[in-house]
């Protein structure tokens, strides 16, 4: 008992120190940043007007419209919703911080000792807007995994730890984005944030893709519990079919749902990465 007192007490100063380094303010240079890729605000893709139907858990995307999956989000951000599901954020963040904060000393030592790097990364991820903010992780690959630049990660990518691989499949290594939740970059539950140098290409390729931009990105989400790891264009395109169901039917109740459907993946290491 004694000995997980004194390494909670250990994690809370970590998490204490680490969340005052994190919420600083951002540089003049990242307020001042303008995405460089389509701002789901500012243009809009018309394809198929017409209703927006759901098939099962994902809508169509050659019949889905932009103005159905717009309203949805205006109405997600009435101040009513808002407040409730900011209260959401915080309250889960907090708890995932507390709860967890002796695992998260642990998994720093053992991605310490398991290979060379730095314990916490920071990405640079798209989100409400079409603005760039950077998450933080956990590092679960080697520290020069992407000196050739940007690419996606494959289910068996020898740039992955030892240590990373776990951390990976029980979603560990995203635990850390609960800063960005407080931080007001993320929402706990919502699409996953993409790498800029994605989008740019995936807006290209896939319709109404921007959409995903008019709600914030979660750690979590809908595409994450029924679908599983896209490291491919087709894969995106099936996994925005549940980001814009999320969207058009976007709840606390959903939310709460999808925290619970999201532990039941996390326990038992379900899907992949």
């Amino acid at each position: 008992m004694f000995f997980y007192s004194a390494i909670a007490l250990a994690a809370a100063a970590v998490c204490a120190a680490a969340t005052g380094y994190a919420l600083r303010p951002a540089s003049r240079r990242d307020r001042n940043r303008t995405a460089l890729y389509r701002d789901a605000t500012t243009e809009r893709r018309e394809q198929n007007p017409g209703p927006l139907p759901s098939s099962g858990e994902a809508l169509n995307l050659e019949t889905a419209h932009w103005d159905e999956i717009e309203n949805a989000a205006k109405r997600g951000r009435t101040p009513f919703s808002a407040a409730i599901k900011r209260g959401l954020d915080i309250a889960l963040s907090l708890g995932l911080l507390a709860f967890l904060a002796p695992l998260l000393v642990l998994t720093a030592i053992a991605i310490k000792l398991d290979s060379h790097g730095q314990v916490l990364y920071r990405q640079r991820r798209v989100g409400l807007g079409g603005k760039e903010f950077e998450v933080f992780k956990f590092r679960s690959m080697i520290a020069d995994a992407e000196a050739n630049g940007p690419q996606y990660a494959a289910v068996k990518d020898n740039r992955i730890t030892r240590v990373g691989s776990i951390l990976r499949k029980f979603r560990i290594d995203e635990i850390p984005q609960a800063i960005n939740v407080l931080r007001g970059e993320m929402s706990f539950v919502g699409p996953r944030p993409e790498r800029p140098e994605f989008v740019r290409e995936l807006e290209q390729e896939i319709p109404l893709y921007h959409c995903r931009h008019l709600v914030k990105p979660g750690i979590t989400g809908w595409a994450q519990v029924k679908y599983e790891y896209a490291a491919s264009v087709a894969g995106a395109r099936n996994k925005l079919r549940y980001d814009l169901y999320y969207i058009r039917h976007s709840s606390p109740f959903l939310d709460l749902l999808i925290v619970l459907m999201t532990v039941r993946v996390a326990l038992f290491g379900l899907g992949s990465r």
